[in-house]
């Protein structure tokens, strides 16, 4: 929290939350999580992404450790948009943000920084700037997956910002405004010349390791199923954890790894310079080929949120901050031209 906020009035719906607030982190402090990762943000602390002085200022990739590269941006407030705003939510002067990152991060979207405080990572710089533009203090508070959906069902969370994709089932609760594809990627070695050009038959012969249970699993093993009708082979790996993933490519023992794009992107940062530097080699909607998988902020159905989070989110776009969040933290092949506010999400048989 930005330690400039302490001058501010304190409302009885800052107050609420705060209550809130501690009666969640007292129950994940009595379920044994780690007590370092419950918040973002309490009284009385600061946010390395959230620096004093004038308003506005966002540090995207703060404390990442190498994560992102650090850049430094003003966002200054834009009263149209802010205007648009729940009364509520204006007054209150601040923008309760969800993440849905414990227990233990999930980098290079969220995650606890270097200076073992600090939620970094690119899902809640985004709230941060949104936030910026509306002229509102980011508050922003980590929780389980399932309780990130919770709180924002109560009313403690006014918007989620954590990799949430967009689902027809999950339009009959929420309201979505788009800002990021929902991509799948593949890892191979840097040194491989070969590359994934949206097309099946360019995986034949390959040994291609996943996640099992995994929507890319899904999609990997239907076009095996193609390929093995035709003749031809696709051979599909399993591995107990990353390390044993990484192993293996580093290896040769398998061409391939097929994961979520952010996650892809994060190793590919960390093996950069590295004897066995690793890169993209071709990404896919993790919906599938009849549909682009969105991410999406997240509000409560009807709240009157959306419209002005999507305004901000396709400020942020004209203005080309969002193109340099989404470079700082190595997600540009996420890009969405502009913010849609409820478009067509993953049908309910793959949500």
């Amino acid at each position: 929290m930005s330690p400039t906020r302490s001058a501010d009035r304190v409302t009885p719906r800052t107050r609420a939350r705060r209550r809130a607030a501690t009666r969640l982190g007292a129950v994940t402090v009595a379920l044994g999580l780690v007590g370092g990762l419950l918040t973002a943000c309490s009284g009385g602390s600061t946010d390395a992404a959230q620096p004093s002085g004038k308003p506005g200022d966002v540090v995207i990739g703060a404390v990442s450790n190498g994560a992102a590269n650090q850049i430094d941006v003003t966002v200054p407030q834009v009263d149209s948009i802010r205007n648009a705003l729940p009364a509520a939510v204006r007054d209150s002067g601040e923008l309760s943000i969800g993440i849905g990152a414990l227990p233990s991060g999930y980098p290079p979207l969220a995650f606890i920084g270097s200076d073992q405080h600090t939620l970094t990572g690119a899902e809640p710089d985004l709230g941060r700037l949104v936030a910026a533009v509306f002229g509102l203090t980011p508050v922003i508070t980590n929780a389980t997956w399932e309780n990130l959906f919770v709180g924002i069902d109560s009313g403690r969370t006014d918007v989620g910002f954590s990799n949430i994709t967009v689902t027809e089932e999950r339009k009959e609760k929420y309201d979505f405004a788009t800002y990021r594809k929902d991509e799948i990627a593949f890892e191979v070695l840097k040194a491989s010349s070969w590359n994934f050009d949206g097309n099946y038959e360019s995986l034949a012969g390959k040994k291609v390791a996943v996640g099992s249970g995994t929507n890319q699993e899904r999609l990997l093993l239907e076009w095996r199923d193609k390929l093995t009708a035709e003749g031809k082979t696709l051979d599909v790996v399993y591995f107990p954890d990353a390390n044993s993933i990484n192993l293996a490519l580093a290896s040769g023992k398998i061409d391939a790894y097929l994961a979520p794009n952010p996650s892809i992107s994060y190793h590919v940062r960390q093996t950069a310079g590295t004897p066995k530097a690793t890169r993209v080699a071709g990404t896919y909607s993790g919906a599938g080929s009849t549909l682009q998988g969105l991410i999406a902020a997240t509000t409560k159905k009807g709240d009157e949120l959306v419209g002005p989070l999507a305004d901000a989110i396709n400020h942020l776009i004209t203005t080309g901050v969002y193109a340099k969040w989404l470079a700082a933290w190595n997600l540009s092949a996420e890009a969405v031209p502009t913010s849609q506010v409820n478009p067509p999400g993953l049908p309910r048989n793959d949500s």
